[in-house]
C-alpha cells in the first residue's frame, strides 16, 4: 500500500470521527432560499423602507439580494436609510421611473444577468417599473417563485382611458407569470379583484407596509422646537403640512385651496408646509403667488429625516386622486398628529375616520374645508386625534409583523 493511499485512508478516518463525534451531516445542512428583491428606484418613500427592513431581518432565515433603480433629479435619495441600516444593494443605472425603450431593454438585460450570477429561489418586485421589468426576467429565467407588491396602481387619476386600458393589460398578463400577488391594504385588493379584473382572488395576499415607528416617538418635544424655529413658526401661529412627491396625482392645488379658506375663516393664525418636490413645484409656486398664499405657504423640498418634521406640525393634509397605502398619514398619526385627507385608495384602512382623521372625497371640496377647519379651531377634538393615532399604528404597521407575514408567504409559496 503506497504512502498517498495511506494518508487518504488516514485523512477519511479523521473526517469519519469528526462526523460521529459531532454529528455533522452534508445531508442535514439547512439550505437557505435566496430572493431577489427589485424595487423602481432608490427615492425618499415606503419601498425603500419596507425593501431595507425584509432584507435586513428576513436574514439568516432568506438571503436576500436587493436591486434597484435611479431616482429622479426631482426626488430625495433614500441610499442614506439603506447605509444606516447596513444593507448592500445595486443600482440598475437604466432603470428609471419614465419609460424609455432602450433604458428599460436594457434595465430587463440587466436583471436578467443578475438573476444568472445570483441563481434566487424567489424574485420579489416592488411597485410598476420593477414589477413589469423584474417579472418579465423572472419568467424568462424559469425562477421558481415570484411574487410583486403593489405599492399604488396607475388604474385611474393617472393617465387618459386608452393609456389606462393598455397598462391594465399588461398587468393582467403579468399577474399570470406571478406566483403570488400582494396588496398593502384589503381596499386595494378589492380595487385589483374586483373593479380592475387585475387577477384571481385566490392570488392576492394582503400584507400592510411595516416600519420602525419607534422614532416618530422620540424626543417629540426638542423636534417640535427645533422645526418651529428654523422655520420662525410663532408659539400662537397654527401649522398645516403635506407630505409627498409634487406630482398631478397627488393634487396639491386642493391644499393651497385649502389653505386659501383656513386663512380667511380660521380664528387661528396660519403657517403651512409643503414638504416634498416634484415636477408640479415652479406650478405650485405661481399658483401659490396668484392666490396670495405667499406669506403663508413655505415650500420645504424634500426633508431627509422626516421624523424631524412632523412634531413641528398641528394637523397633516393628504389630497391625493389616487393612493396606495399612504406611509406619510402613517408617519403622522406616529408622531401624534391630526389628519385631514381625500378618501382614495387604502386610506380608509391606514386612518380610523372620526378618531384619528376626517375623510372626504375628492369630488367634496366643500367638506375637506370645513374639516380643516374644525381641527384648526377644535383644540381638544385635534389633541384627542392625535393621541388615538399612535395607539392606531404601533403594531397594525410595525415591520416586524411585515417579516412574519412574508416569512410565512415565502414559505408556503417554495412548498
Amino acid at each position: 500500500m503506497n504512502v498517498r493511499l495511506l494518508l487518504l485512508i488516514f485523512q477519511y478516518s479523521i473526517l469519519h470521527s469528526f462526523v460521529i463525534s459531532y454529528g455533522f451531516c452534508f445531508s442535514k445542512i439547512k439550505y437557505m432560499p435566496k430572493i431577489l428583491r427589485i424595487i423602481n428606484r432608490f427615492n425618499l418613500g415606503g419601498p425603500t423602507y419596507n425593501a431595507a427592513y425584509l432584507t435586513k431581518y428576513l436574514a439568516p432565515e432568506f438571503e436576500t439580494l436587493l436591486i434597484g433603480g435611479m431616482k429622479d433629479e426631482t426626488e430625495g435619495s433614500s441610499e442614506f436609510i439603506l447605509k444606516d441600516m447596513g444593507v448592500d444593494y445595486k443600482i440598475l443605472p437604466r432603470m428609471k421611473r419614465f419609460i424609455n425603450p432602450f433604458n428599460d431593454l436594457t434595465a430587463y438585460y440587466e436583471i436578467k444577468k443578475v438573476i444568472h450570477d445570483f441563481k434566487p429561489d424567489i424574485v420579489h418586485t416592488h411597485a410598476a417599473k420593477a414589477g413589469a421589468l423584474g417579472r418579465q426576467a423572472a419568467a424568462a429565467c424559469k425562477v421558481p417563485v415570484i411574487v410583486h407588491t403593489y405599492h399604488g396602481h396607475v388604474f385611474h387619476s393617472y393617465f387618459g382611458n386608452f393609456k389606462t386600458s393598455v397598462y391594465k393589460a399588461i398587468e393582467r398578463n403579468l399577474a399570470k407569470k406571478s406566483s403570488a400577488i400582494v396588496a398593502i391594504s384589503e381596499k386595494q385588493k378589492r380595487e385589483l379583484v374586483d373593479e380592475h379584473k387585475i387577477t384571481a382572488n385566490a392570488k392576492v395576499h394582503v400584507v400592510p407596509l411595516g416600519f420602525d415607528l419607534n422614532r416618530f416617538q422620540e424626543n417629540i418635544e426638542e423636534k417640535r422646537k427645533n422645526f418651529r424655529l428654523k422655520y420662525d413658526l410663532k408659539d400662537d401661529e397654527l401649522s398645516v403640512g403635506i407630505v409627498g412627491r409634487l406630482a398631478p396625482v397627488k393634487n396639491h392645488s386642493l391644499f393651497l385651496e385649502a389653505i386659501k379658506f383656513l386663512k380667511e375663516n380660521s380664528s387661528k393664525k396660519i403657517r403651512a408646509f409643503i414638504i416634498g418636490d416634484g415636477e408640479e413645484r415652479a406650478f405650485l409656486e405661481a399658483r401659490v403667488n396668484h392666490l396670495g398664499l405667499s406669506e403663508v405657504i413655505t415650500f420645504t423640498s424634500w426633508i431627509q429625516d422626516i421624523a424631524t418634521a412632523y412634531p413641528g406640525l398641528d394637523i397633516v393634509c393628504l389630497t391625493s386622486f389616487n393612493e396606495g397605502t399612504p406611509v406619510s398619514l402613517i408617519e403622522a398619526q406616529a408622531s401624534n398628529k391630526a389628519i385631514v385627507s381625500t378618501c382614495v385608495g387604502g386610506i380608509e384602512n391606514v386612518v380610523v375616520p372620526g378618531k384619528t382623521a376626517l375623510l372626504s372625497e375628492v369630488s367634496e371640496k366643500d367638506i375637506f374645508f370645513k374639516n380643516l377647519l374644525l381641527l384648526a379651531e377644535n383644540d381638544d377634538l385635534r389633541r384627542m386625534f392625535s393621541l388615538n393615532g399612535w395607539n392606531y399604528v404601533k403594531e397594525k404597521y410595525h415591520f416586524t409583523r411585515l417579516i412574519i407575514n412574508l416569512s410565512a408567504l415565502y414559505r408556503v409559496l417554495l412548498k
